[in-house]
């Protein structure tokens, strides 16, 4: 089965959050759906873990590995940091979101949910930012 949904670093964070169940709940069932990640996604994901969790490395990168087992890693080359650097003269995204909506478009998503950027943007006449919990 093809899959055409990218996720951005805060939605995999809620996926360890026991204040906010709806959020918890939300984020599960999109990682049911074999998303698509950026590897600056991973990246984050294990820097904001290792932050707030203050876990051992060992089950940083267990958390992290088991969490992942779900998604698809998409990686970053030239092409990616190209298109993040367009996406950022066209758009003025940040820096490290648009390399994780390059690496989504690489990837052929049509949508990628964040929290953090506007949602229903339309990125390229390709993607759409959806915000998940609205």
């Amino acid at each position: 089965m093809m899959n055409n949904i990218a996720l951005d670093t805060n939605i995999l964070m809620y996926l360890y959050d026991s204040i906010d169940e709806t959020k918890r709940i939300k984020s599960e069932s999109l990682l049911g759906e074999t998303p698509f990640v950026s590897a600056q996604v991973v990246s984050e994901f294990l820097n904001v873990t290792k932050r707030l969790l203050k876990l051992p490395k060992f089950e940083i990168l267990e958390k992290c590995s088991k969490t992942l087992s779900f998604c698809e890693i998409i990686p970053v080359n030239q092409k990616t940091l190209e298109n993040a650097l367009f996406l950022i003269k066209r758009y003025d995204f940040q820096l490290f979101d648009s390399i994780i909506i390059a690496s989504a478009l690489a990837a052929n998503c049509s949508i990628l949910y964040s929290e953090d950027l506007q949602h229903k943007q339309l990125i390229d006449n390709r993607l759409t930012i959806i915000n998940p919990f609205l």
